[in-house]
């Protein structure tokens, strides 16, 4: 296998509803594969608004179970496509029991499993613990047709404990789904994934939405971009108003290039800073 794994983002707006939110995504991957592109993320909640602006048990609708309909109708494109793919979705584990979640289809259009949010703002604007219960499924890394790939959601991108875990894991190339708001966070987004990244030497790929919804104020900023493990964006970043595709080839051998450079993963162990002591 090749070491060049040419991906891509999705940033993009509200269209309105569910089903055209859903045909546009399925454009959006048809265009990347025009591209060459072999595996694409999209948006926190693609096929929704990001409704936790506001808390309102009527966008409990948006929920469904994982795999499920939605999963199912893009494991065909994935397979047609040649395409793996990384769907973050509003899930329903059974009434009353809803996740953020993101499920992971390979080039094959098989399921390969999900990864749940596993930290949950609740703070203006995001008020995401009415809708979500935290993850529970630990850090899974999913073993797919360009490599080792796993998900990071949002607001988990300002713990390092997950990072972490995701490279121990062996993942190559970590998607974080985002919806986050100009002014509250724009400094950090371009900081924290290329952290991150040097420090556990790998691939991230940053994805925020765009424009401002009906259901309140926040300002979604784009700039989605791919960063590498010497904390370098591939090309360049995002739009900060408009929808766009994103596609970037990335050099997976540079991890292992890193990795003998710096040798986090030998001299970083956990039991490095522990200590016996005597009481």
């Amino acid at each position: 296998m090749s070491d060049i794994v040419r991906a891509a983002l999705v940033q993009t707006t509200w269209t309105g509803d569910k089903e055209s939110m859903i045909k546009a995504h399925e454009d959006y991957a048809r265009d990347a594969a025009a591209q060459g592109a072999k595996v694409i993320c999209f948006q926190e909640l693609f096929y929704g608004p990001y409704f936790c602006q506001v808390q309102d048990a009527a966008y409990y609708e948006y929920a469904e179970s994982i795999p499920g309909p939605t999963t199912e109708r893009f494991q065909v494109l994935a397979a047609e496509l040649g395409m793996v793919m990384v769907l973050p979705m509003y899930e329903k584990e059974q009434e009353g029991v809803l996740y953020n979640t993101a499920a992971v289809v390979d080039a094959d259009g098989s399921y390969l499993g999900k990864y749940r949010k596993h930290h949950i703002p609740q703070v203006k604007g995001f008020w995401e613990k009415f809708y979500f219960r935290p993850g529970n499924l630990g850090y899974p890394v999913f073993d797919t047709a360009v490599g080792k790939v796993a998900v990071y959601i949002c607001y988990d991108r300002h713990f390092p404990e997950g990072w972490r875990e995701l490279g121990l894991g062996g993942a190559q190339i970590v998607f974080n789904p985002s919806a986050t708001s100009r002014g509250l966070s724009s400094y950090l987004w371009q900081l924290e994934q290329p952290a991150s990244a040097v420090a556990n030497e790998y691939f991230i790929g940053a994805i925020n939405r765009v424009g401002i919804e009906e259901l309140g104020d926040d300002d979604f900023y784009g700039q989605s971009y791919f960063v590498d493990p010497e904390g370098k964006f591939v090309g360049e970043v995002g739009d900060t108003h408009n929808p766009e595709l994103i596609v970037r080839d990335l050099d997976l051998g540079l991890i292992k290039t890193v990795r003998e450079r710096w040798q986090f993963y030998r001299d970083r162990r956990p039991e490095s800073y522990t200590r016996t002591v005597e009481l």
